[in-house]
C-alpha cells in the first residue's frame, strides 16, 4: 500500500514542508557524491554518517568517540536530515509531501517547524531507550514523518488517499481514507518492532512509533485554536 497523493488541499503555501524536503534531497546528494569516489569514497560516506549519524551508545555514555565528534545531542536533528539509500529518502519525502502541507496549514509555518523537530527528537529517544548501547548509528527523517502522520491521522481521518496497492503482479490505485492507509501503516510499524527485539542495525521501526505517537501528542499542545479544518 503506498499513498501517491491525498484529496485534502492546503490553504497556504507549505514553505516549512518543502524547505525540510529540499535540506533532505540536498544532503542525501552529498552523501551520495561522497560514495562515487570508490573504496576511497565510501569510507568518506561511512564516516560522514558516523559523524552525524546519531549512535545511541554515545548519547547514553554507554560507549566513547572522538573527542572531534560533534555532540551527541547535535546529532539527534542532523540524523534527521540522513538517508541510507534512495528508496529511504524518497519514501520519506514521498510521505512527508503528501501529509505535511496540511500539517503546516494547520499549525501555521513556525509551530509546523517545531512540532516536526519535536517529533523527530522524540522519535530518536523512542529508538535509543530500546537499544541504549547500541552502536550502529540511525539516520533518516522517518521519525519526524512519523509525527506528521500521527497529526494526520487524528485531524483528517476522512480525507481521501489515492494509494498504489500491489498483490503479486496485479495492482491497483484506489483512493482510501487516511484512516485506512496510515491505520494500516502503524500496525505495521507495531508488529515489525516487537519482531525486531534484539536485532542489530535495520529498520528503526521504535522510532516511527515514538514520532507518531508524539505527533498526535505534539498536536493538542501546537495547534491554535480555530485552525482545525474538514477535509
Amino acid at each position: 500500500m503506498f499513498p501517491l497523493k491525498d484529496d485534502n488541499p492546503s490553504r497556504t503555501t507549505p514553505v516549512f514542508t518543502i524547505a525540510i524536503i529540499v535540506v533532505n534531497v540536498l544532503v542525501f546528494l552529498y552523501q551520495f557524491s561522497l560514495e562515487v569516489g570508490g573504496r576511497e569514497g565510501a569510507r568518506a560516506a561511512e564516516s560522514f554518517i558516523r559523524e552525524f549519524g546519531l549512535v545511541p551508545c554515545r548519547l547514553t555514555g554507554a560507549c566513547h568517540g572522538s573527542p572531534d565528534l560533534p555532540s551527541p545531542v547535535l546529532t539527534i536533528f542532523t540524523s534527521m536530515f540522513m538517508h541510507g539509500g534512495w528508496f529511504h529518502v524518497g519514501g520519506n519525502m514521498l510521505y512527508l509531501g503528501i501529509f505535511g502541507n496540511n500539517i503546516e496549514d494547520t499549525l501555521g509555518h513556525v509551530r509546523y517547524l517545531l512540532f516536526y523537530l519535536a517529533s523527530g527528537v522524540a522519535a530518536a529517544l523512542a529508538q535509543v531507550a530500546m537499544g541504549p548501547t547500541s552502536d550502529v548509528p540511525m539516520v533518516g527523517a522517518s521519525g519526524a514523518v512519523s509525527g506528521v502522520l500521527g497529526a494526520y491521522l487524528l485531524l483528517f481521518p476522512h480525507a481521501h488517499v489515492t494509494t498504489l496497492i500491489i498483490l503479486g503482479f496485479f495492482f491497483r490505485v484506489v483512493k482510501i481514507p487516511a484512516l485506512v492507509v496510515l491505520g494500516f501503516w502503524i500496525v505495521l510499524q507495531v508488529l515489525n518492532g516487537l519482531g525486531s527485539f534484539g536485532a542489530r542495525g535495520g529498520v528503526a521501526f521504535f522510532a516511527h512509533i515514538g514520532g507518531f505517537l508524539a505527533g498526535i501528542g505534539l498536536l493538542f499542545v501546537l495547534r491554535p485554536r480555530g485552525r482545525a479544518r474538514a477535509p
